[in-house]
């Protein structure tokens, strides 16, 4: 399957991007999660599409393969979505479905809200967050069945301000391994890129773990002018996902061409709980847009 790779300039430096597959259908543009995370996990599994469309992955400015400035201005929604135009322009993706998964969804939304661009045929939210405060009330009500001890620990660090102690990380892992990703062992895929991420994106922008948002993000609400998209878009997320089937279904309920599916032996990352599910869906609704 033909592969090319290279580098874009955009606001704050250069970004990476890898392109995969060479069919004839409208590529797909995947925006990872994070923020401050990399395209490796997805790739792992939407790489598969290139047999009938072109994918483009690409890692946000200050991680993975891209260029890492230090400048925490630039941890902020307004740039990476003038990022994410650079590369459509830089691509000259003047046609192209987006794929957005967990932040990547606010940053989608943002795009298309913000900027109104023609030629995006379709948009999938893959276990999105659309409203950092309902995420955070999503979040205290699952915190609420974890072990009595484990709540405990997580409460007193986050009110000491010792987010960074083993306690606080060994009980993230609790939350972690019933809402973000179910397999044990972790797959490699994660493991392996954890490095490459950047530690400090995501504190600025999200805060110390995926329940405690403290960061700029803490007050982003896109809910309001979800009823701007008027492409077909796709709500994917998982049952037992952070990113709650409750609200995911509310996000479809506020767009108005949209479609909704509930991966049920799944949490956040579906994608690689359930991959033969997940690209059967995906691969679904692309053909069934292109083929309007």
């Amino acid at each position: 399957m033909l592969r090319n790779e290279g580098y874009i300039d955009v606001p704050g430096g250069r970004v990476w991007y890898n392109r995969i597959g060479d069919g004839e259908k409208t590529p797909l543009l995947v925006l990872h999660g994070g923020p401050g995370n990399t395209h490796d996990s997805l790739q792992s599994v939407l790489h598969v599409l290139g047999d009938e469309r072109p994918v483009i992955f690409y890692d946000q400015l200050g991680s993975g393969n891209s260029d890492r400035p230090t400048d925490p201005s630039l941890w902020r929604t307004e740039r990476f979505v003038e990022e994410l135009a650079c590369v459509r322009d830089a691509l000259d993706l003047k046609e192209v479905h987006i794929l957005g998964h967990s932040w990547g969804t606010m940053l989608a939304a943002s795009y298309l809200i913000d900027r109104d661009p023609a030629g995006v045929q379709s948009v999938i939210f893959s276990s999105p967050c659309l409203s950092a405060l309902r995420w955070k009330e999503d979040a205290d009500h699952f915190l609420a069945k974890l072990p009595e001890d484990v709540q405990q620990a997580i409460a007193h660090n986050e009110a000491q301000g010792t987010t960074d102690s083993k306690e606080y990380q060994e009980a993230m892992k609790e939350y972690y391994k019933r809402h973000v990703c179910r397999l044990d062992p972790l797959p490699s895929v994660m493991t392996e890129s954890r490095p490459k991420g950047n530690k400090n994106v995501y504190m600025t922008m999200w805060g110390p773990s995926e329940f405690c948002p403290t960061g700029n993000l803490k007050t982003y609400d896109c809910t309001p002018q979800l009823h701007k998209i008027n492409i077909p878009s796709l709500f994917v997320c998982g049952r037992h996902d952070e990113a709650s089937p409750e609200s995911t279904r509310y996000y479809h309920s506020l767009v108005a061409d949209s479609e909704f599916h509930v991966f049920e032996n799944s949490s956040h990352v579906s994608y690689l709980e359930e991959t033969d599910e997940f690209i059967k869906v995906v691969r679904g609704f692309l053909r069934k847009v292109d083929n309007k």
